[in-house]
Formats: structure tokens, C-alpha cells, sequence
């Protein structure tokens, strides 16, 4: 009996003597009524906060329907249930440790957007692809941040460092990105990445709903995506659900053990995306893929875990509903777990119908792209939901088939063969079609001489099927290799930065074959997102089989149609136009958008070397 009253006096004790709860992190930090779906997470994160008690007040329309505890001591995940009563306005939650109290203000807002208006992107659109660290610096205050990694500075000597780009420096030149004639911009990460080293491509999350000083606040982001929509252009956000940087709370004080894959210690993936379709795989094998890290400082987030996954989910909305974002561009998308990211394309859907989802899948062969996309004809693994793949064999081909001479079996046949495995797709006009990117070498590995295999490469990109992605800098003839550091294809906008020589954001600053391409491809981008739009987002693709060099395809919309006609070699060639006479009989009179030009249709045509037409009958 002495010793239940003494044990009594030790708990009345410690409940008085009790910590006031203590919050840090609170994600999402506001949320929505009206949404599809009804059930809100809310994480909470403190010191020992996750055996206080917490009590939501009343508030109509809401209800707290679960408290879920884990291993860790620091986190609560909230579960609130949000009917369709409920109006916007301000939520209060109260935590208590004994007589000890810490009351929450939540903020419910109400939608300023219907679902349906949230339009996407497609292959009416051309995405500019940006990293921010290397296109310009529009706030040096920003450059170096006290309370980060002190050995993360500004060097734009090292191509591995921060350079100091950021969101103002892209605002900043929204006016250059709107002459140019892209419709979308493809930002890369620009979430917080607080890393040893700086990771200034930004791929090391390690806070989910902020942006990373160095680059801005969030109020600067959606200033962005504003000021760009009032050129009506789009703006498509990076996103990596497959893994986050080392320095996430998430890592440093896991919630709980499974939160991550192989959680033991780092277990490198293999990178053999094969194992996906692959019918023959071993469990060992396809686990070392999806579950294995990507790198050491990049933990592999286990998308099994349900609570991980709303997390994750609702971020992604978060980001839509706040910013009013146009797209999401997903890395690595295979190597996370394949469910798990189809119920949440499926989840980003039910609130966003006509929204649009592209996913890195980074596969050697049709096949393997094809397998990914929505209603897939050759996946066996279920429906992935990813509305949009990326054509990574579009940009291993295109160097060597547009530089090499076209034969019966080289050149621009590579182009052909590649676009008649089309039938493995469900959907070929949404696929993201590109030379080059931030992860591959660049298209030009080094300065031309000439510039006629780069511009057939830029006018087959523009008018085929899909949705092209330029790479900046690629209208200035940007070139390198990967090479020895991926910063070699990175590199710096001329005139983006303080202290720069040349301004390449102006004519005068661009040499004369930079002058040349940017032209050219200005020229292009500016007819394709007007009179020719349609056309090449909607219209129907038909094309002839190289020969003699040359290579034809037809666009048509109704009574609208597009020709292309490219020759593939360095020499002149004269020949029978007999092949395409379903599409152009002789005598068809059509403008040349290139030249101005009125061209004929004749018997025998001579083209010049690596010649050009874009035809229009309108």
C-alpha cells in the first residue's frame, strides 16, 4: 500500500514538473475544405511530443478521427476528417503534458480555384528546362546562408559548387523566356537542401514545404508562377518522392524504422531498371533496384509506409492548390515503389481532372518507356496512372542520327525506326520529348561549324509527335560532356550573373552563330505556339520511309497540314518526288515558314545539303 501511494506522489510529481509540449514542424503548415478528398494528415513534430494528449475544439464539419503514434518520441501524425459542412477558418488544437498546455492555431482556407481550371500541360506546350542555380543571380543577399552548412559557398569556379542562381534571377528574365517562344517553364528542385556540399541541383530534400533561401522564399516562388501566367506561361515543378537528403528530420530522427528502405545502412541500388518488366527477375534483384538508395546522402524513402505516403501525397497537392503550379515532373519515378505512386497520380487526379504528371523513367528502349505509361500495353505489373514519360531514347539516338550521313540504315532512319515503335503507346503525343537535359550530355558535345544538323534536330524536336523540352542555354549553342563532372553541362547563363562579360540574354552579347540559332529556334517556338498549335498538338502524324536521304512527315489537323521534309547529308540530292504523292501531288503550292517562300511540289526536287522545309497549307 506505501508503495502505490509513493509511486502516486512520483507521477502527481512528474506531471507537474511536465514540459510544456513543444512544436517545431507542423506540415502542411495550412490546409483546404471543399477538397475531394475528405481526410487530412497533419504531422506535428517536438520534443517528446508524441505521448502528450491533444484534442481538437469543436469546430464544424471537422472531427479528429486518429492519433497515430510511432517509434520516435517527436512526432504525432493528426487525422482529421473534413466533411462537406465545413468553412474555411481557423482550427484550434490542444496538446497537454499533465497540467501543461500548447494550443495550435490550424488554418483551414477556402479554395480560390475550381478543380477543372488547373489546365496541365501538353504537346500544345514546349518546356524550357531551367536549374536555377546556373541561369541567373537575382539576389545576392541570398547567396550564402548564415545557418546552413558554413562550407557551402558561392564559387562559380568549382562546376560542382553553388553559382548562386535563384527564383528572382528567372523572374527577372521571364521576358527573354517569352520572346523566345516557350509556352513552360520545367524548373528543377527548389525545395530546401540543407547538405553538407550545398546540392545545387537540389535533388536532397530535406524540407518538404519550403523553398531553400538560397534560391528564395515561397512567396517568390509563387510571384514566379504569377508573373509567368500573366504570359501565359506554365510552370512545371520538380518533385522526388523516391528519396530525401541525409539531413532531413526524417533521417536524423526517423519516426519510424521502416520510414526508409534497407534502414539497417546504405544499400546502393543497382540502377537496373530492367528488373521492373523483367519476367524473369529475382526478388533480390528488383528489391536492390526499388529499395536501394540512390546515393549514400540521398536515404530511400519507403513508399509502403502508408503514413510516409499521405505525407507525400498531400504535399504535392499542397504545392498545386498554394502556387498554382502547372505540372509536376517526378525524378526517378521506377525506382519508387510502383503502387504506392500510382495511387497517388490517381489522388492528384480526384482533385486536379485535367492535370498533367511526367516521370523520369530513364529506359534505353521503347519498351521500357512504354511500359510506364498509363494503360500500358506491356506492363504487367498493373496501371501505372503516369499520364506522361520522358522519350530518353529520343536523346541517345539524335546526336548520331542527325550528324551521321542518312543511308537505308544510318541517319535519319535511326529517327524513323525509332517513331515506329509508337504502337507500344498508348499515348505517344504525351511524351516528353528532348535532346538534351540536366542529366545528360548536351546535344552539341562541341561548338559546330556549321549549324545544319543542329537545326534539323531542333525542327524535328518541334513538329513530331509529343511534348518537346529545350534545355537552357541550348538557343545559344551550349555544349560539353558529362564527362569528369555533371557541372560541364551546367554551366552558367552568359550575363545571368554579377560581374559577367557578355550578356547572351540580348543580341548584342550573343556571338553571330548564337545570333543564328537563337533565330532559328525563336522562329520555330514563336509559329509553333500560334498559327501551327493545333496542328502539332492535336493533328496526326504520317511519315516516309528515308530515302535517297530524305526524310518526310506529314502533321494534319482537318484541312490544315504541316510537311517536313529534311535532307539528312552533307551533299546536295536530286530526287523523285513520286513516294510522297499521296500527301503532296505535284504541282501542291505551299509556304515555307522558314524562308517565306513559296515552294512547288515538282516531279524531282533538288534539296541542299542538309536542307529544311516546314510546308503549310494555311
Amino acid at each position: 500500500m506505501k508503495r502505490h501511494f509513493l509511486l502516486l506522489i512520483l507521477l502527481s510529481t512528474f506531471t507537474s514538473w511536465a514540459a510544456k509540449p513543444t512544436i517545431n514542424t507542423i506540415d502542411p503548415p495550412y490546409w483546404w475544405v471543399d477538397m475531394s478528398n475528405d481526410t487530412l494528415q497533419v504531422m506535428i513534430y517536438g520534443k517528446d511530443i508524441r505521448d502528450a494528449e491533444v484534442k481538437l475544439e469543436p469546430y464544424n464539419g471537422v472531427e479528429l478521427i486518429d492519433v497515430t503514434r510511432l517509434e520516435s518520441p517527436n512526432y504525432q501524425f493528426l487525422y482529421f476528417k473534413i466533411s462537406d459542412e465545413a468553412n474555411a477558418g481557423t482550427m484550434k488544437l490542444v496538446f497537454s503534458h499533465g497540467k501543461k498546455k500548447t494550443t495550435i492555431d490550424y488554418e483551414l482556407k477556402a479554395r480560390d480555384r475550381n478543380p477543372e481550371d488547373y489546365k496541365g500541360f501538353d504537346a500544345g506546350d514546349v518546356l524550357y528546362l531551367i536549374m536555377p542555380d546556373r541561369f541567373a543571380n537575382g539576389d545576392e543577399s541570398n547567396d550564402n546562408i548564415s545557418h546552413f552548412d558554413n562550407s557551402v559557398m558561392v564559387d562559380r569556379q568549382d562546376p560542382n559548387a553553388r553559382h548562386g542562381g535563384d527564383i528572382k534571377g528567372i523572374l527577372n528574365h521571364l521576358d527573354y523566356i517569352d520572346s523566345l517562344g516557350v509556352t513552360a517553364i520545367w524548373v528543377n528542385p527548389v525545395l530546401t537542401n540543407d547538405m553538407p556540399g550545398g546540392t545545387y541541383h537540389g535533388y536532397a530534400t530535406t524540407d518538404y514545404y519550403n523553398i531553400d533561401p538560397r534560391f528564395g522564399s515561397n512567396q517568390e516562388w509563387n510571384d514566379l508562377i504569377s508573373e509567368a501566367h500573366k504570359r501565359d506561361i506554365k510552370v512545371v515543378m520538380d518533385m522526388i518522392f523516391n528519396h530525401c537528403g541525409s539531413n532531413h528530420i526524417w533521417f536524423t530522427d526517423r519516426p519510424s524504422k521502416n520510414w526508409f528502405n534497407f534502414p539497417d545502412g546504405y544499400v546502393q541500388t543497382n540502377y537496373r531498371l530492367s528488373t521492373l518488366y523483367d519476367p524473369y527477375v529475382s526478388d533480390y534483384d528488383l528489391s536492390r533496384t526499388v529499395d536501394g538508395w540512390f546515393v549514400e546522402s540521398m536515404p530511400d524513402l519507403n513508399q509502403n509506409n502508408p503514413h510516409l505516403m499521405k505525407y507525400l501525397v498531400q504535399n504535392s497537392i499542397w504545392w498545386i492548390e498554394s502556387s498554382k503550379i502547372d505540372g509536376i515532373r517526378m525524378d526517378t519515378h521506377p525506382y519508387a515503389a510502383f503502387q504506392p505512386m500510382a495511387d497517388w497520380i490517381a489522388a492528384v487526379e480526384r482533385e486536379y481532372p485535367n492535370y498533367n504528371i511526367v516521370g523520369e523513367c530513364w529506359y534505353g528502349t521503347e519498351g521500357g518507356e512504354a511500359f510506364w505509361q498509363r494503360d500500358s500495353k506491356v506492363c504487367t505489373r498493373g496501371n501505372s496512372n503516369l499520364p506522361t514519360v520522358m522519350d530518353f531514347v529520343l536523346s541517345i539516338t539524335a546526336r548520331k542520327a542527325f550528324s551521321e550521313q542518312t543511308n537505308p540504315w544510318t541517319g535519319l532512319n535511326a529517327i524513323y525506326d525509332h517513331l515506329a515503335l509508337d504502337y507500344l503507346f498508348p499515348d505517344p503525343q504525351k511524351i516528353l520529348t528532348f535532346l538534351d537535359n540536366h542529366d545528360t550530355d548536351r546535344f552539341l558535345l562541341e561548338q559546330p561549324k556549321d549549324l545544319g544538323c543542329w537545326k534539323q534536330a531542333q525542327a524535328f524536336l518541334l513538329t513530331s509527335r509529343g511534348i518537346p523540352q529545350i534545355y537552357y542555354g541550348t538557343e545559344l549553342l551550349m555544349s560539353g560532356s558529362k564527362e569528369g563532372s555533371d557541372g560541364y553541362v551546367r554551366c552558367d547563363f552568359p550575363g545571368g550573373f554579377p560581374g559577367d562579360t557578355t550578356n547572351a540574354f540580348t543580341a548584342v552579347g550573343r556571338t553571330e552563330m548564337q545570333n543564328e540559332a537563337y533565330n532559328f529556334l525563336s522562329k520555330l517556338l514563336n509559329w509553333r505556339r500560334g498559327e501551327a498549335n493545333e496542328v502539332i498538338a492535336r493533328g496526326t502524324l504520317k511519315h516516309f520511309m528515308p530515302q535517297n536521304g530524305i526524310y518526310a512527315y506529314t502533321r494534319k489537323l482537318g484541312d490544315k497540314e504541316i510537311h517536313v521534309l529534311m535532307n539528312g547529308n552533307d551533299s546536295s540530292v536530286t530526287t523523285s518526288m513520286e513516294r510522297t504523292l499521296e500527301v503532296l501531288p505535284i504541282g501542291t503550292e505551299l509556304k515555307d515558314i522558314l524562308s517565306g517562300k513559296t515552294i512547288i511540289i515538282t516531279e524531282e526536287m533538288t534539296f541542299a545539303p542538309r536542307a529544311i522545309y516546314i510546308l503549310q497549307n494555311f
